[in-house]
């Protein structure tokens, strides 16, 4: 029996953590996939990590809670969770509600069909989702044309959070990246190693700043070197 292995890394989400586990476990699984749950809190300091400890918090579902010491970035806490992963696909899972595990059946279909190694979840296509920020729209498709060029894929949404990937294509990258640069360099180096890559449109619930939002403007120029350092780099 194959297993999904669902990555969660988690920062300062005590308001949405419980609610992300819920709806993991709740999110419809093609029939023989198993499923493991790992969550990495990054250094939480509003009470993320002791809710996550409380018996209570996993309610009907089981999770692996892997603690890093202290903030290190998102990067940092996929690349542990992938470490301890031990499934046979691997799903990046953001935990502030933006993104839906219903979802999951979508995302799967392309590599249980064995047409893809690799699933992004574009929120550009024809899913629905909650209308925000223009300029984040506009700074999100200027990194993915400048992405696609480097990379030569025409990818619509680098920056998306699902992510799902064969446990083979994890095992043949060295990932480096400890904050945001996680999203540039998990399509920079699936570009190198010439996977099979599918797009699938995802509904996406935004939040906006007030909501708890953490990437800004700073961000967005940090991303921009990234991409050309994952692109150019050796």
């Amino acid at each position: 029996m194959k297993t999904l292995s669902v990555v969660i890394p988690v920062y300062n989400e005590v308001g949405t953590v419980r609610e992300i586990l819920t709806r993991v476990h709740a999110a419809s699984l093609p029939h023989g996939l198993g499923l493991e749950v790992i969550v990495v809190d990054d250094g939480s300091t509003d009470g993320t990590r002791e809710a996550l400890r409380e018996p209570e918090a996993s309610g009907e579902i089981e999770f692996r809670l892997l603690e890093l010491e202290s903030n290190q970035g998102k990067g940092a806490a996929v690349r542990r969770g992938f470490e301890a992963a031990t499934g046979d696909i691997l799903l990046i899972q953001d935990a502030d509600l933006e993104y839906n595990p219903k979802d999951y059946p979508a995302l799967l279909e392309p590599i249980l069909d064995d047409r893809a190694d690799a699933v992004f979840g574009s929120r550009f296509t024809s899913g629905p989702r909650r209308v925000l920020f223009f300029w984040h729209a506009v700074a999100n498709r200027m990194l993915t044309t400048l992405s696609n060029m480097l990379t030569d894929l025409n990818l619509s949404d680098i920056e998306t959070c699902y992510k799902v990937m064969r446990r083979e294509v994890v095992d043949g990258m060295k990932l480096s990246s400890k904050r945001f640069g996680i999203e540039p360099e998990l399509t920079a180096k699936m570009a190198k190693l010439g996977i099979r890559i599918y797009e699938v449109p995802v509904s996406y619930d935004g939040r906006t700043y007030a909501d708890g939002k953490k990437i800004g403007w700073r961000d967005g120029l940090a991303a921009v070197w990234w991409v050309l350092r994952y692109n150019l780099g050796p």
